[in-house]
């Protein structure tokens, strides 16, 4: 976990000049909502700097940390930047919570990034395929994954010129020579944006959980040079192993173990070839699209699947 009194230092430097505060009831302020109520550290920090921005009747740009910068989504690379965006909608999403407004995509030239809103900030609904100017939005990073939030303080301004939204995609290909741990029927913290796999039944960020069932494969694909690690999110793994979450589920329970989804997820795809294309998030492309390729109907395009997993298991 972050180290509060860090985070209380910042903050009191920020208001030193503007609210009669100390480290030790900042800290404390922190603390309550990170340790009795369960809020993530970034999150927490928002919420007291939120509320001592209503208690000195001031604007984030009055602040001595300055307002939020013009950004490209493909640019990034930092958490908990203020940035101003220009972008269109390119997805939305269920949101999988009570407390949340809507989650999708964003894009730009560069790229796309995932935006959440929450429904506590009350801001007005995003519409898919509209172009929008977004002012003081707040970026978050989890295992090098960038995404931003919308907060209270977020405007949106309707664009009349639609944003053209760049293709940040990869394209690999390879045998699947092998399925990771975690892969198979998995269980994610259930706590707000939250996306973490429990180990044990326990979340890094959150401690014990019960958890939300999940589908995922971490794969292996081997083009002959070298190899790429993909991810299969839940609806890419049902179509890529024809089974879906109810019938995992299913399994796991006749046989009082979720590991033989796994297997029987193995057995059905290790040893064929794939196409994938996706973005790449650190060391993973994450799986948008994919099709099978077969040897014979795709020529010099194929490897010999055989070859390579006699090379992966000499590895």
């Amino acid at each position: 976990m972050a180290d509060l009194q860090s985070h209380a230092d910042e903050i009191h430097e920020q208001f030193s000049d503007h609210l009669d505060l100390t480290v030790e009831e900042i800290e404390e302020r922190l603390a309550s909502l990170v340790n009795e109520y369960s809020v993530p550290v970034d999150e927490a920090r928002r919420s007291v700097v939120n509320s001592y921005l209503d208690e000195a009747g001031l604007e984030r740009d009055e602040l001595g940390a300055g307002g939020s910068e013009e950004a490209l989504v493909g640019d990034i690379d930092e958490d908990e930047q203020w940035v101003d965006l220009q972008v269109k909608v390119a997805d939305l999403w269920d949101p999988n919570h009570d407390s949340i407004a809507q989650v999708g995509l964003l894009g730009d030239e560069s790229g796309t990034i995932k935006f959440v809103s929450f429904s506590t900030s009350e801001l007005e609904t995003l519409e898919e395929g509209q172009s929008y100017a977004l002012s003081n939005v707040v970026t978050d990073e989890y295992q090098g994954d960038y995404s931003v939030k919308l907060n209270r303080t977020t405007t949106i301004t309707e664009l009349d010129e639609e944003v053209e939204v760049g293709d940040d995609s990869d394209e690999v290909e390879g045998a699947l020579v092998d399925i990771q741990s975690g892969s198979g029927l998995i269980k994610r913290c259930p706590e707000d944006d939250c996306t973490r796999v429990l180990q044990n039944g326990r979340c890094n960020e959150h401690g014990q959980a019960d958890g939300e069932f999940d589908l995922r494969i971490k794969a292996v694909l081997d083009d002959g040079d070298a190899v790429q690690e993909v991810i299969f999110n839940q609806e890419a793994t049902a179509e890529l192993t024809g089974i879906g979450l109810a019938e995992a589920k299913e399994m796991a329970q006749d046989a009082l173990d979720t590991t033989v989804v796994g297997e029987e997820m193995r057995d059905r795809v290790v040893g064929r070839y794939y196409r994938v294309r996706g973005p790449t998030l650190g060391r993973y492309v994450l799986a948008d699209d994919f099709e099978e390729l077969s040897g014979a109907a795709d020529g010099d395009d194929a490897v010999n699947a055989e070859s390579l997993l006699i090379r992966a298991r000499s590895l």
